[in-house]
């Protein structure tokens, strides 16, 4: 997470958006670089709504922006599968060494996921809060150029972070009945994710619990 004082912006990291390299790239600029643990460096929106809310709004003032990167589901689901997939992990409840990306992504949608699956949601992630909290610009990671282009304009810096954290190679290939059972499950994360414009504005579907039949 980074926050931004001069400029009443918050720049939530979203695992897996390669919130690592925006943070090396704009951690100078920033306030406040919260870079561990992880449960704060990827602090999702109800966490800083508990824990960074009132400090933020205190010092820095109200009308903050809350900034996030959400990355289309299926491919955040394959990132997170080739990043367990790594060589060091090999034997570790969380590994996906020698599983095929279809056994993942089943496991991921099971009502009780395993270790290795267990990797939260992005809807979940950013849902608003019911006091108002809520991300206000919202940014697909697959266009590079809005995110980039927004935050230059907004620090008034040249925003060009490199490339960090590389995963391995594995092939990504999925059943269509695993295919239907992740658009099920996932439902609000594909819709939100569709809803996003190139300006960051988005539509936040209603909260709701995971369809995992």
């Amino acid at each position: 997470m980074l926050i931004f004082a001069r400029q009443k912006l918050v720049f939530l990291s979203v695992p897996k958006t390669g919130s690592t390299a925006y943070a090396t790239a704009l951690g100078r600029h920033a306030a406040v670089v919260v870079s561990a643990p992880p449960e704060l460096k990827h602090a999702p929106l109800f966490r800083y709504n508990r824990f960074f809310r009132q400090m933020v709004e205190r010092f820095v003032g109200p009308d903050v922006r809350i900034v996030a990167v959400m990355r289309e589901p299926l491919d955040w689901l394959g990132s997170w599968y080739r990043y367990r997939s790594r060589e060091e992990l090999r034997g570790h409840p969380n590994s996906t060494h020698g599983m095929s990306f279809d056994s993942f992504v089943q496991s991921y949608c099971d009502p009780e996921p395993p270790d290795f699956a267990r990797v939260g949601a992005q809807a979940k992630f950013l849902e608003p809060q019911r006091n108002g909290t809520r991300v206000t610009h919202l940014f697909r990671y697959e266009d590079q150029a809005a995110l980039q282009r927004f935050l230059g304009n907004a620090l008034g810096v040249t925003v060009s972070p490199e490339i960090t954290n590389p995963s391995p190679e594995r092939g990504l290939a999925l059943s269509p009945g695993t295919r239907d059972r992740l658009y099920r499950t996932c439902a609000a994360d594909f819709a939100l994710y569709d809803s996003i414009g190139p300006d960051g504005s988005h539509d936040m579907p209603r909260p709701g619990r995971r369809n995992t039949s």
